[in-house]
């Protein structure tokens, strides 16, 4: 099966999803221009060449409303023959979105962008109103829980403590400092305003001052909201568990974050007519759908579809990028795939970098892409779980300078 090619994947610095943060005065609409801007000026492609442009975003009202993926490509000046489109796969969308640029490329035999934004500090989580999260009855009617409570769920089916979890926090943040100190996060394009006075150049979510114990002096997060709606009960009743152990707090679950993202994709003909060095190759995406309530388990169900559907095992990959979606789901992906804490998320995750909820997924594959280049490896997985159990993974094979597509 013919692999589409990644020319490059390009984001932006991830802001704080809050009125503190430096991203705060950036509409979203600009903060996805940007990077399109800054995409073709990096790969010298004419922005006419592209195909399709597929953009995930997942609170797709307000700002982010209106189509925001081709808006975004006005704003920034593009062609108006480059269409676009916007979609929502929950958390999973802006690797759904590379997903499917790939698809349009070499359905095409030309060029195609995926990627994402959120700008969680002016479009907060959940300000679309929608059902998922704004209507109580639809939720006990489709057994829906709120995706920290699932987390907390995850973890006590699991055995996870809360020192299992805060071990991650803590390994996330440390991580995080040492590669945005060494630069070892390279496929950046840093943010400015219309007046170009330079707005964020690195992440700015990274917390170092972080230890073991201010992380356990936090208070959990979702207790309140468990015991207040009675789904404690309804958890432990229907996991049968005696209880649900809230081991979850603001300094081990993701944290929110402002963030676009995206990766040029290319059909080896398109790569070969346009004369691209392409980074890597494409060997597969897949898409799952797990159970509702608990969720957020589906990185380990796409990591195994991926892998069945490129023929390779987990012992051909190099690298994880999964997306830090609670300190519990990535012991339980290291715990259910055998896979060891120093090949995954080894610069840090979203409880460290920040989760731009859209634009992650696209982003994790450049990080990915940026770390095996570093390392002179060769493959890896990048996945992204999302609420109501939907899930999606990427597997990726680094192209060495001067060998052939």
């Amino acid at each position: 099966m013919t692999a589409a090619l990644i020319v490059d994947a390009l984001r932006t610095p991830r802001g704080r999803g809050n009125d503190k943060g430096a991203l705060r005065g950036v509409k979203p609409v600009d903060l996805l221009a940007g990077v399109l801007r800054a995409l073709p000026a990096r790969s010298g492609i004419d922005p006419a060449a592209i195909a399709d442009v597929i953009v995930g975003c997942v609170s797709q009202t307000a700002e982010q409303g209106s189509h925001i993926g081709r808006l975004a490509l006005l704003a920034a000046g593009w062609p108006d023959s480059v269409p676009a489109l916007s979609i929502n796969r929950y958390c999973a969308s802006g690797l759904s979105a590379v997903g499917y640029a790939a698809m349009q490329a070499l359905a095409s035999d030309r060029l195609a962008v995926g990627g994402g934004v959120e700008s969680m500090s002016r479009v907060p989580m959940s300000s679309d109103g929608g059902p998922l999260t704004r209507d109580p009855d639809l939720g006990r009617a489709l057994r829906l829980v709120s995706i920290g409570l699932a987390a907390d769920a995850i973890a006590t089916q699991q055995g996870f403590s809360r020192a299992d979890c805060d071990a991650v926090a803590l390994a996330s943040q440390q991580r995080a400092a040492a590669a945005r100190e060494a630069g070892w996060l390279r496929s950046l394009a840093p943010v400015a305003d219309a007046e170009g006075t330079l707005l964020l150049a690195a992440d700015e979510t990274p917390r170092p001052q972080t230890s073991a114990a201010t992380l356990a002096e936090l208070k959990p997060a979702f207790a309140a909201l468990g015991a207040k709606t009675g789904l404690d009960d309804w958890l432990a009743e229907h996991l049968g568990l005696a209880a649900i152990d809230h081991v979850h707090t603001a300094g081990n679950s993701p944290a929110m974050a402002d963030g676009a993202s995206t990766v040029l994709l290319a059909s080896p003909g398109a790569a070969r007519r346009l004369g691209l060095k392409p980074r890597a190759r494409l060997l597969g995406v897949a898409e799952v759908a797990i159970d509702r309530t608990l969720a957020l388990t589906g990185a380990v169900d796409a990591t195994r579809a991926v892998l069945a559907r490129t023929g390779l095992t987990l012992a051909d990959i190099d690298l994880f990028e999964i997306n830090e979606s609670f300190a519990a789901l990535m012991l339980h992906y290291m715990k259910h795939l055998d896979v060891p804490h120093e090949r995954l998320n080894v610069n840090g995750g979203a409880i460290a970098l920040g989760h731009a909820m859209g634009s992650t997924g696209a982003a994790l594959l450049g990080t990915a892409l940026d770390e095996l280049e570093r390392r002179g490896a060769r493959r890896a997985i990048v996945a992204a779980c999302g609420a109501a159990g939907l899930a999606a993974a990427a597997l990726i094979e680094r192209i060495a300078p001067g060998a052939g597509a």
